[in-house]
């Protein structure tokens, strides 16, 4: 019996530790898990994100007040404001808790969604990513993307360094700035990753530092990729005996405060927007009793679901916290690995493609979902069959359909007053 983790075990891909600033091991920050992906066999699960793994939600926030201290030290000989930009979609949420603990003058996202009203003023691509564009959609760029400031990129994972040298030079075209920080939970780059990126910073003109929780490398095996491939498709999800119930709430959320950093979240947006989480929390209180629950975000829609389940613990109603994915990951129910269970289902925005979601327990059992959505998300799609509704209560899972009613358009039209 080996207590190597099971892809590392059959599969040869294996992550290994080499330093941290603050004690913490690689092996503590991610598992290995794998993905059917031409480009990228292999994924690292982070037991800290909120992503596809279900986390107590003062853990998620613990790391990022961990990884903004490190920015904060890497930034110490530039005293002033500072603004911070995360990576869409699993590092929106991450994003936001650096830009809170540095108390960040402003705090933006990239995107995958297209939204009406709101022109797209750049962008860039990941190329190992299922989905790989990033479009920069802020109300306003010049207060958003503020130029001079140091600029904080935040990303759960650097693998190479390509994604956000990428995106730093469409930032640099936007709003020239001569500091940058690449933040990440782990940072796997080799030492020829590490000098292309002191390379692109000399030809930028500007200074990029790093900081991560903790450094790393994987090794994935030849023909992984194949390997990956040929493993036997996982079984769809039984039907349980008794189909779980869907209870909807609409959570009370005033006008011009932003659920997020889509368009753009700034130092002054904090105390409405915590003053606003607590109010929904309470709501949802009242509809979800003692839990358990999972508290799920749609996608990029991390850091206010992340919020909501923290203020449910800190009420008592035992709440983890995870969002959905477009990554189709591949599950495996075996002991070492990490994505035990998972659904598939369509887009609630309509379109192509499918979306998942993985694991979806406290600790081990079914709980109650508390969906979390904006209203785009809020469509006919989401409780079709097909749905992502229709796919959990078809596993007997009780499923609350919270949907926070914020309108961009009011966002815009509060800023420009």
């Amino acid at each position: 019996m080996t207590d190597e983790p099971r892809a590392t075990a059959e599969l040869g891909l294996r992550v290994d530790h080499v330093d941290s600033p603050i004690g913490l091991r690689v092996d503590e920050l991610v598992q290995p898990g794998l993905r059917r992906n031409p480009k990228r066999a292999h994924l690292l699960v982070s037991t800290v994100l909120g992503k596809h793994i279900p986390c107590d939600p003062a853990r998620v926030i613990d790391a990022g007040v961990r990884l903004g201290d490190l920015c904060a030290a890497a930034l110490a000989d530039s005293p002033g404001p500072v603004a911070v930009f995360g990576f869409a979609e699993t590092a929106t949420g991450l994003g936001h808790c650096v830009a809170t603990a540095l108390d960040a003058s402003g705090y933006l996202h990239s995107t995958r969604r297209s939204v009406p009203g709101f022109p797209v003023v750049g962008g860039f691509e990941e190329g190992h990513s299922h989905a790989t564009d990033h479009a920069l959609v802020p109300s306003d760029p010049a207060v958003d993307l503020p130029p001079g400031l140091p600029l904080v990129l935040v990303d759960d994972e650097i693998s190479t360094g390509a994604t956000a040298l990428d995106a730093i030079r469409a930032l640099q075209a936007l709003a020239p700035r001569t500091r940058y920080v690449v933040a990440s939970l782990v940072d796997m780059r080799s030492d020829e990753d590490r000098a292309r990126m002191v390379a692109a910073a000399e030809e930028l003109g500007v200074r990029i530092d790093s900081v991560a929780l903790a450094t790393g490398r994987v090794t994935t095996p030849d023909g992984l990729i194949d390997a990956v491939a040929a493993l036997p498709p996982t079984p769809d999800p039984v039907p349980a005996g008794r189909r779980g119930s869907a209870t909807r709430v609409d959570l009370p959320w005033p006008d011009g405060v932003p659920d997020g950093g889509r368009h753009g979240f700034r130092a002054s947006d904090r105390p409405a927007f915590d003053r606003a989480v607590e109010k929904a929390a309470g709501a949802l209180r009242a509809v979800v009793g003692d839990g358990p629950v999972v508290v799920v975000g749609h996608e990029e829609l991390m850091y206010l679901p992340l919020r909501l389940a923290d203020s449910l613990a800190r009420i008592g109603v035992p709440a983890v916290f995870q969002t959905t994915s477009r990554s189709p990951a591949y599950v495996l129910d075996a002991p070492g690995y990490p994505l035990r269970r998972g659904w598939s289902f369509r887009p609630p925005e309509g379109g192509d493609g499918r979306r998942y979601l993985y694991n979806a327990t406290v600790q081990g059992k079914n709980a109650t979902v508390v969906l979390v959505l904006d209203p785009p998300a809020d469509t006919d799609h989401l409780t079709a069959p097909d749905g992502v509704v229709d796919a959990l209560t078809s596993s007997g899972i009780d499923v609350v359909i919270a949907v926070v009613p914020v309108d961009p358009a009011h966002l815009t039209a509060e800023r420009r007053r």
